[in-house]
């Protein structure tokens, strides 16, 4: 057994508790979640990211390394409570972390905080500009979150960070705002845009985490299989027909769906069909020295085996 001791927030959830069962084998393992679990093999404390007792936990429990996965996922319409969780709450932690001495934290942001914008590069590299979108919540919040890692690179530098910045996340049990995108009947592009996916295997995501845990490691890293899928590569490989609509229908239909509360999108939010950020893993293979198991395609194509959210979609197709 290893001397680290290991927080995991958001450890009740998809990823959180993937890890925790792999890193407990190692190390001493806790972890904190608004949810209550205990069918895993590590203690699961029910603490709101924002509270002050998220203090005690980590002084008490001596941590010496935090990984941040509490996040929303999907938007709530309280976007005052979801900004709370997710900036404020991540306020709350480098707070207590700096406090109590941890040594080391690995915060899971997203490629969404580049922004889904016209002018976006066709590969992201770690260096370009986070411009996450004010109209899209998540992005908007990882954007914050990595301003507030910024500002405590400068004011705490003794608490190393590794920051990961995942594409799609796909695994056996995946089910998210994503995956429903493909499992209608037909899949909708907008005219004019290829909306390229970057996949990434939940199991190469835990992988890095561990590795960059064991091994001390720092820095900012894109998190994505190679290669990339269009909506078209996607309906080809599920045998779905696709609708490719003109931009300005498919936004007349958001305004008249978000007028109607039929839908909580609006039509400033059809860029993120439009302009999906791909992910350059250069960075991720030759410096941080991971290279994800599969690639884009051969992670979406597990996904269509194994993903149960596909699997119960077809179904009704199927007989």
């Amino acid at each position: 057994m290893s001397n680290k001791r290991i927080l995991i927030t958001g450890a009740a959830g998809y990823l959180g508790s993937q890890l925790g069962q792999r890193l407990h084998a190692q190390h001493t393992v806790i972890g904190t979640d608004i949810r209550s679990r205990t069918d895993v093999a590590f203690p699961i404390f029910q603490v709101d990211i924002r509270s002050p007792e998220l203090h005690n936990i980590i002084a008490n429990h001596r941590i010496t390394q935090v990984v941040h996965l509490a996040s929303i996922v999907e938007p709530s319409e309280d976007t005052v409570r979801d900004y709370d969780i997710d900036v404020n709450g991540t306020r709350n932690l480098l707070a207590a972390c700096v406090a109590h001495g941890v040594q080391h934290i690995t915060v899971t942001s997203s490629g969404a905080a580049y922004g889904y914008h016209p002018d976006n590069p066709a590969w992201l590299k770690e260096t370009d500009a986070l411009r996450g979108n004010s109209e899209f919540s998540y992005a908007f919040h990882k954007r914050e979150v990595e301003n507030l890692l910024a500002d405590y690179r400068v004011r705490a530098p003794s608490l190393k960070q590794l920051i990961f910045r995942p594409g799609t996340v796909l695994g056996t049990h995946t089910q998210n705002m994503i995956t429903k995108l493909f499992t209608g009947r037909r899949l909708l592009a907008i005219q004019g845009s290829d909306s390229p996916f970057v996949f990434i295997w939940d199991q190469d995501v835990v992988a890095a985490i561990e590795q960059g845990i064991n091994q001390n490691q720092a820095g900012i890293f894109n998190m994505a299989g190679d290669g990339a899928l269009t909506m078209s590569d996607i309906a080809s490989r599920l045998g779905k027909p696709l609708i490719a609509l003109p931009a300005w229908l498919v936004k007349a239909a958001l305004s008249v769906g978000n007028g109607m509360g039929l839908t909580r999108y609006g039509p400033s939010q059809i860029n993120f069909l439009r302009y999906r950020p791909v992910l350059d893993n250069t960075a991720l293979k030759q410096d941080f020295g991971y290279t994800p198991q599969k690639t884009s395609a051969e992670v979406f194509e597990y996904f269509m085996s194994h993903g149960q959210a596909l699997r119960a979609a077809r179904q009704p197709h199927e007989r």
